[in-house]
């Protein structure tokens, strides 16, 4: 907690936030927020949630990405959505091939 974290997601541009919880194995907590100027959804301004939860022998991922404008949900649902699955198929050993979303950018 209290450390910060800047990505570039896509290849064009950068995402940054500080984290607010960590609990090793189980649950991250942090800001995010677009360093884009004029972007709806500037750095720190909302909160992603992420929880691992057993069930039998694998893992739910949740993420919940809180505080998010109306007009910014699509964009974030289709971007997380992409990269959880992405993530799925990595952990179970597979090559989820190249990024659709880099691709767009």
């Amino acid at each position: 907690p209290g450390g910060v974290f800047r990505v570039n997601v896509r290849g064009d541009g950068y995402a940054s936030g500080e984290f607010l919880e960590v609990v090793p194995d189980r649950r991250v907590v942090f800001t995010w927020g677009w360093e884009t100027p004029g972007s709806p959804v500037p750095p720190g301004s909302t909160v992603v949630e992420i929880d691992l939860l057993p069930e039998g022998d694998a893992t739910v991922v949740r993420l919940t990405h809180r505080a998010l404008p109306d007009d910014a949900y699509e964009t974030h649902r289709h971007g997380w959505n992409n990269y959880v699955g992405r993530l799925s198929t990595v952990a179970e050993g597979g090559d989820p091939g190249p990024d659709p979303m880099r691709e767009r950018a």
